[in-house]
């Protein structure tokens, strides 16, 4: 194609969102004007947006996921408006959220705060308001990271087939108090109901196994439909999304284990009672 620019997905998120935005319109076999009839835009506005040089409008954003089919879905382009307006996500993690709405199985591994996809709205809320009193983030960037975070949730829920969900926690997960008695205790009954779910397993990781746990930081292993493994690891600033099976060999080996070493569901569900029960 004459004067075709390259699209650079990682240059920025509007940048992200143009490139997927090409890569759907391409895959449906439309061009640039097609699109723009469907749309209700024209075409020049289209091509701006691909390029990085218009960014989207909310309206843009649930237009094009009408068109393409994702409403309702956790990876909408309504949601990479949502990080482009707000910037309130980490990089690397919309991806990979957008992955784990499709892998078969989610193995989750956390230390010090309850993963993601297992806390409550108020846990999740408590954990952001520490974030706006220390002027990291505005009220409404918080209330978008939690909104994000219920959306994720709820869309792992609808799903059809529901993926299967192996947590191992490090037991700081469910001793580390996060917004007041009430709250922490209600987390911890969900964690147990998490744990009687048929597509779930659950284990806590106690202190005592020192320096024989694998991992100091979140690691998340996805397998996908055709059994590729992605993981996904975080540092203060940065999460990556590793594809390379060299690099995510090592996880996986470490993961499995981790899960042989930790004590049994039925032991974690014991400990998470024993904890609950003394929380005043």
């Amino acid at each position: 194609m004459v004067n075709r620019k390259e699209l650079n997905p990682d240059g920025s998120p509007e940048e992200a969102f143009g490139a997927r935005l090409r890569s759907l319109r391409e895959a449906r076999g439309w061009t640039q004007d097609d699109l723009a009839e469907r749309i209700g835009y024209s075409g020049r506005h289209i091509s701006a947006v691909e390029t990085g040089r218009r960014p989207p409008t909310r309206r843009f954003a649930q237009s094009a996921d009408t068109i393409f089919g994702l409403e309702g879905s956790v990876d909408t382009f309504e949601r990479q408006w949502r990080e482009i307006r707000h910037g309130v996500l980490l990089e690397g993690f919309p991806e990979y959220v957008g992955h784990e709405g499709r892998a078969a199985e989610i193995r989750l591994f956390e230390v010090g705060v309850i993963p993601g996809p297992l806390q409550t709205r108020e846990y999740a809320t408590a954990l952001e308001a520490i974030n706006v009193k220390r002027g990291t983030l505005t009220v409404e960037q918080a209330g978008e990271r939690v909104d994000f975070l219920i959306e994720r949730q709820a869309a792992l829920a609808r799903r059809p087939l529901a993926p299967l969900v192996f947590a191992v926690l490090d037991e700081s997960c469910i001793r580390r108090p996060i917004g007041g008695p009430k709250i922490m205790s209600a987390q911890l009954e969900s964690l147990i109901g998490f744990a009687e779910q048929p597509n779930t397993a659950l284990q806590i990781v106690p202190f005592e196994m020192g320096e024989r746990r694998p991992f100091d930081r979140l690691v998340n292993l996805l397998t996908m439909a055709d059994r590729s493994v992605l993981a996904y690891v975080e540092s203060q600033l940065q999460g990556h999304l590793e594809r390379e099976i060299t690099s995510v060999l090592p996880l996986i080996r470490a993961y499995h284990q981790l899960q042989t070493e930790a004590p049994s569901q039925a032991e974690s569900v014991a400990m998470l009672n024993q904890v609950r029960e003394g929380i005043s």
